[in-house]
């Protein structure tokens, strides 16, 4: 128990731990890291467009199934994809509550060769309203490609 907890806040050290990052908003990057940078921003093109079409398994898609995955929005945490798909179901139970998706303002910083962070801005468009706000993902590489393990998204007042 203690060598897991140990282990957390050794991942944790390492997240927020200054590094010499590249990010897309630098210098031309090489090409590796280019190829890393086109694999996270297709996962969240397929993200927007799965959403788009009423899909939120798709969407779901986009993150580890792991029960480490965590998203935090407002005062709330949940953690655990099955837990997050049943959160954006009970949240967003039809088409017009989910409205059309849109991801602006994209910055992508590489942490390492399978680690980066993903800062944006998101949008809904609906009917009545215009939803809005910021997130910020920890996205990692895993057997089945680049996913979110980490999601802290907030909306604007």
């Amino acid at each position: 128990m203690r060598s897991n907890t140990l282990s957390r806040a050794l991942v944790l050290i390492a997240l927020v731990t200054p590094l010499p990052a590249k990010t897309q908003t630098s210098a031309m990057p090489n090409k590796h890291d280019a190829k890393i940078i086109a694999a996270v921003r297709a996962v969240l093109e397929a993200q927007r467009e799965a959403w788009n079409r009423g899909d939120i398994e798709a969407y779901m898609d986009g993150y580890a199934r792991s029960d480490e995955t965590v998203f935090v929005s407002g005062d709330n945490i949940t953690r655990g994809w099955q837990t997050v798909l049943d959160r954006y179901k009970k949240v967003y139970n039809s088409r017009e509550k989910m409205g059309t998706l849109t991801f602006s303002d994209l910055e992508i910083t590489l942490l390492s060769n399978d680690a980066a962070v993903c800062l944006g801005r998101w949008h809904l468009q609906r009917a009545n309203d215009q939803p809005h706000g910021r997130f910020t993902l920890i996205l990692r590489r895993t057997k089945n490609g680049w996913r979110i393990v980490h999601d802290h998204t907030s909306s604007a007042a």
